[in-house]
């Protein structure tokens, strides 16, 4: 493996990731998928009994997914056409796909952050353009930090999902500065460590779990942190340095 160590001169942007390192994601989405469920149950009763067979629900996803392959980079998509074939098996309306859906993703915007997310899009973006680079669907604004961030790039947008180089060049387009100018911070170590080294960024690894890197990746971030407001701390560090 390789490393090299950070350059806090060649950051001119960030790129950041949202699940899991800005807020733990799975309470959100066990949160969202509930309050799909009580809606089933209210509307279409015998599609929320089947919602909640859980290998019913993957199957009725995997078939979404093959009927329409343009969807597999896109989460909501995914969401909703999962619904719309539970809603089918259950001889319920299909059109019903779509409040359904809706009372999901308002659900899924309902983060709690990290105690230490706050601050740190304070510091990060009083400094450069912050831009959001994520799988998945949460919408910055309506989760309410949108006040942070220069720009958004999701994989609908993109048309790629990390680890693509294409989705990485898209943030640094966003930002307005090439690729080796971006520090990009992340949870994850394939989808942004692997995919943001690939394209010449920077990486910090937000490594909250205290976990190894994997052997097969061979490049390394140049900065491993513990939360958010110890990656601050060093970039202020280096910044300050004679």
């Amino acid at each position: 493996m390789t490393q090299a160590r950070l350059d806090p001169s060649r950051i001119r942007a960030i790129t950041l990731d949202l699940d899991d390192t800005l807020w733990p994601v799975w309470p959100t989405i066990e949160g969202a998928e509930a309050a799909l469920r009580a809606w089933l149950d209210a509307h279409a009763p015998r599609t929320g009994a089947l919602a909640r067979d859980a290998q019913t629900a993957r199957s009725a996803r995997q078939a979404a997914l093959a009927a329409r392959p343009a969807i597999a980079h896109d989460l909501g998509a995914q969401r909703r056409e999962a619904i719309r074939e539970l809603l089918r098996l259950a001889g319920d309306d299909t059109a019903l796909a779509e409040p359904a859906f809706e009372v999901f993703y308002a659900e899924r915007q309902r983060v709690v952050l990290y105690d230490d997310a706050l601050p740190a899009l304070a510091w990060l973006s009083a400094r450069f353009p912050v831009v959001a680079l994520t799988n998945g669907n949460a919408d910055v604004h309506q989760v309410g930090i949108g006040r942070f961030f220069h720009d958004a790039i999701n994989p609908v947008r993109a048309g790629v999902g990390k680890p693509h180089a294409r989705m990485f060049e898209a943030g640094a387009e966003a930002a307005g500065v090439p690729a080796h100018q971006v520090l990009h911070i992340g949870d994850d170590a394939q989808l942004d460590g692997a995919g943001a080294l690939a394209v010449g960024m920077q990486m910090a690894w937000v490594n909250r779990a205290e976990a190894p890197w994997p052997d097969h990746i061979d490049e390394r971030p140049q900065l491993t942190v513990s939360s958010l407001d110890v990656l601050c701390q060093h970039l202020d560090a280096d910044t300050h340095q004679p």
